[in-house]
C-alpha cells in the first residue's frame, strides 16, 4: 500500500487522493499511454475500495486522460499530435486574454509566488524530477491565469492543462528541454515584473511553440 497523502496537505476525500495518485502515475509514465488501468490492483495498492477509484477515473475520462472501452475497462489515452495542437491553440486564446487582465492586477506577493514556482521548477530539473517540474510549472502558469480573477476562464484552462500533463512530462524528460524551459520562465518572470503584458503573451506563445516542436518529433517516432 502506498501513502496517498501528505499529512500536512491531506485531500478531503479518498477520491481526490486517488485522483492525485493517478495523475502522478500518468505524468511519470508509470501508467504509460495505451496501458490498461488495472482497477483491482490499484485499489489494493492505494488502500481504497473501487468506488473512489472509479469516480477518479470518471474525472480523468472527462479530461481525456483515460478512455473507457466497453467490456475491457479503462486505458490511458494514447498521445496524439492533433489533440495536442488543438488544446494548445485553445490555451493560446484563453491564456492570452487572462494574461492581459492579470498583469495589471499582480501584486508583489503574487510575483513572489510566481518567482518561487520558477525556482522550484529549476530545482526539480536539477534533480531530474519530472513530476516536480510539472507541478511547479503548473503553479507558475495557472497562478498567472488565476490572477486575472476570471474564475470561469481559469476553470477552462485547468481542464485543458490537466488533459496535456502526459505530453508535458515527455517534453521535460529531455535534458535540453529543461534548459530551454528555465530560460523561458525567467524571461516571462522578468516581463511580468516590468508589467509588460504583450511581451508576456508573446513569450508564452513561443514557450508553447517550442514544446510542440519537440513533441512533433517525439510523437512522430512513436
Amino acid at each position: 500500500m502506498v501513502a496517498l497523502t501528505d499529512p500536512f496537505h491531506r485531500p478531503p476525500t479518498a477520491q481526490e487522493a486517488v485522483l492525485a495518485e493517478l495523475r502522478r502515475a500518468i505524468v511519470s509514465g508509470e501508467l504509460a499511454p495505451g496501458a490498461q488501468v488495472l482497477q483491482d490492483q490499484l485499489a489494493e495498492r492505494y488502500g481504497v475500495s473501487r468506488v473512489p477509484l472509479r469516480e477518479a477515473l470518471k474525472v480523468l475520462e472527462a479530461e481525456g486522460q483515460v478512455t473507457y472501452r466497453p467490456h475491457r475497462g479503462y486505458f490511458v489515452t494514447e498521445l496524439s499530435l492533433a489533440d495536442l495542437l488543438e488544446v494548445y491553440r485553445i490555451r493560446e486564446l484563453l491564456e492570452g486574454e487572462a494574461v492581459r487582465v492579470a498583469v495589471g492586477r499582480l501584486t508583489d506577493d503574487d510575483l513572489d509566488r510566481l518567482a518561487d514556482a520558477v525556482s522550484d521548477c529549476e530545482r526539480a530539473a536539477t534533480r531530474g524530477d519530472v513530476a516536480g517540474m510539472t507541478e511547479a510549472n503548473r503553479r507558475l502558469h495557472l497562478g498567472l491565469v488565476e490572477a486575472a480573477d476570471m474564475p470561469r476562464l481559469a476553470r477552462l484552462v485547468r481542464v485543458l492543462w490537466d488533459a496535456t500533463d502526459a505530453y508535458r512530462s515527455l517534453y521535460y524528460a529531455a535534458g535540453v528541454s529543461r534548459a530551454v524551459v528555465e530560460a523561458e520562465h525567467r524571461a516571462v518572470l522578468a516581463a511580468l515584473r516590468r508589467r509588460d503584458a504583450e511581451t508576456v503573451v508573446r513569450l508564452l506563445n513561443e514557450h508553447r511553440e517550442h514544446a510542440v516542436a519537440h513533441l512533433r518529433t517525439v510523437l512522430g517516432q512513436r
